[in-house]
């Protein structure tokens, strides 16, 4: 799995924070998005991302295999 935020649409909601902490951290000072692990190994971890990616307001998360 592999976890990618498009910056250009992301608008720091916070909402990816809220459903999977392990992966996704808003800074702050700037109120950005950051991710902290790109490429998950823990189920458990894997899947609360992909139930980031689909609570994200603007769809600016990106999950591949």
């Amino acid at each position: 799995m592999k976890v990618k935020v498009d910056f250009d649409v992301c608008e720091g909601h916070g909402t990816c924070v809220d459903a999977c902490p392990e992966v996704f951290q808003i800074g702050d000072e700037d109120d950005v998005v950051r991710i902290l692990d790109e490429e998950p190994s823990d189920p458990d971890v894997q899947e609360k991302a992909r139930r980031a990616e689909g609570v994200c307001p603007v769809g600016a998360i990106e999950i591949s295999e």
